[in-house]
């Protein structure tokens, strides 16, 4: 009899990020700020946003479904759509990584309007217009891409604008120009170079536009703080997230102009517990954090015995039906962050 433990670290040995063999990519080294010990203050923030990859892909997506009155668009690399795993391992492994099961998208949108009904996510009209973007990399078989195209069908079956970027040759990864690994690699860090900058198409997406990086020394503040202050049970271990996260706040939001939030959400075995800072440092946004205004939020999730590869929990790993819906533990974890920060 498989044991919820076992069909856990099943889901986490094929679903999940997979150390492989493949070499590095020979990385540009983007300018870092070491973290500074603090806590998240309140900004003039003018608008939230929300970005993943992988399990972080999954929850940006819970994020945004479930809180679109308050977040404006998001962007996902490497996941498919709401609610996929419906709370169930073997859907999570089949239908929501490999393709042998349908995702059955048509239920996952009822669903979606269901809860909305009843309050448990916010309006689905909110997502009409909202921008999102979408990346799937051709080498990506982690996350088949009938997968991620379910994705796109089910953000403009509610009417949002849907950019979908599928033409690049990458592994299951975060792709940026400071990655370590080349582009058809899924390996640890999961940041792979293949010669492009998705984090500029994607905040013209989310922004409506955007300026050039900065290339030079980063002027911002980058934030460690504790999560224990914002976990919805004052312990972010007991729900598979690391005791702390961190925040670019570039100076600009600092002293006070008006800043758009960008919350940024790492995959299995990506953060700070398996790569440190490798996720915040090379994802590319703090360099367009410095020149658009934008303070970007870097939640941490941890391992666990039920989540031995410290994932998000978008299939349910925590024991709770909830969640992908408002009240979730992680996702209501995170959005007490983004009210700290936004006010």
């Amino acid at each position: 009899m498989t044991t919820p433990l076992k069909a856990a670290t099943a889901l986490a040995a094929v679903l999940l990020l997979i150390l492989t063999t493949a070499a590095p990519a020979q990385a540009a080294n983007p300018a870092t700020k070491p973290p500074v010990s603090g806590s998240l203050g309140t900004y003039n923030v003018s608008g939230v946003y929300v970005t993943g990859v992988s399990s972080g892909g999954y929850l940006a997506t819970q994020l945004h479904v479930a809180y679109s009155s308050r977040i404006r668009g998001a962007a996902v690399f490497a996941a498919g759509p709401y609610y996929c795993a419906q709370n169930n391992v073997a859907q999570a492994l089949y239908g929501c990584g490999d393709n042998q099961y349908p995702t059955n998208l048509s239920a996952l949108q009822a669903y979606t309007r269901t809860w909305a009904s009843y309050g448990w996510v916010d309006p689905v009209g909110n997502l009409s217009g909202d921008p999102v973007y979408v990346f799937h990399g051709g080498n990506d078989t982690t996350v088949k891409k009938s997968v991620t195209d379910d994705l796109v069908r089910y953000y403009q079956h509610f009417g949002a604008s849907v950019q979908y970027d599928s033409g690049s040759a990458a592994g299951h990864s975060w792709v940026t120009p400071y990655g370590t690994r080349g582009c058809t690699a899924t390996a640890s860090p999961f940041l792979n170079d293949c010669g492009v900058d998705p984090q500029n198409a994607l905040l013209r997406k989310l922004l409506g536009g955007v300026n050039a990086p900065n290339t030079g020394p980063l002027g911002g503040t980058l934030i460690r703080f504790s999560q224990n202050t914002f976990a919805v049970n004052g312990w972010a271990n007991g729900l598979s997230m690391d005791a702390n996260g961190f925040a670019y706040v570039p100076s600009a939001c600092a002293a006070g102009q008006s800043c758009r939030l960008l919350v940024a959400l790492h995959g299995c075995l990506q953060g700070y517990g398996s790569v440190g800072t490798a996720f915040v440092d090379r994802a590319n946004l703090n360099q367009y954090a410095d020149t658009n205004n934008l303070i970007v939020l870097y939640p941490q999730a941890s391992t666990a015995g039920t989540n031995p590869n410290g994932c998000w929990d978008w299939w349910g790993y925590l024991g709770a039906t909830n969640y992908p819906i408002k009240g979730g533990a992680q996702l209501e974890t995170v959005m007490n962050m983004v009210r700290r920060l936004d006010g």
